[in-house]
C-alpha cells in the first residue's frame, strides 16, 4: 500500500480534519485574546507555542477564532466538589 502523504508526515486514519473558521468566527490577534482572558501577551504566546490553543497562520501572523477560543475557556473549567471539603469527611 503506497501512501501519498507528504515526505515526513504519518497519514492517520482516525485523525479528524482539521476544522475551518467559519463566517460567524472572528479572528483575534494575540493582544485581543490576552484582553479577552485578562492576561499578559506572554501567556497566549506560551498557549500557543506549546500548542495548547488552536490558532492559525495568516502570513506572519497568528490568530485565534472566537470558537477556538470559546473552547479553550470551556476546557479549563471546573465544577465544584459539593458544599466544602468537610462534607466529603465522615
Amino acid at each position: 500500500m503506497t501512501d501519498h502523504a507528504q515526505p515526513g508526515r504519518q497519514a492517520t486514519l482516525d485523525q479528524d480534519p482539521p476544522r475551518r473558521a467559519t463566517e460567524q468566527d472572528q479572528l483575534l490577534s494575540v493582544e485581543q485574546v490576552a484582553e479577552r482572558l485578562g492576561t499578559p501577551t506572554r501567556f497566549v504566546r506560551r498557549l500557543i507555542a506549546q500548542r495548547r490553543i488552536r490558532f492559525c497562520r495568516v502570513g506572519r501572523y497568528v490568530r485565534v477564532s472566537t470558537t477556538d477560543l470559546a473552547e479553550f475557556i470551556d476546557a479549563g473549567y471546573v465544577e465544584p466538589i459539593g458544599r466544602g471539603r468537610r462534607a466529603l469527611d465522615p
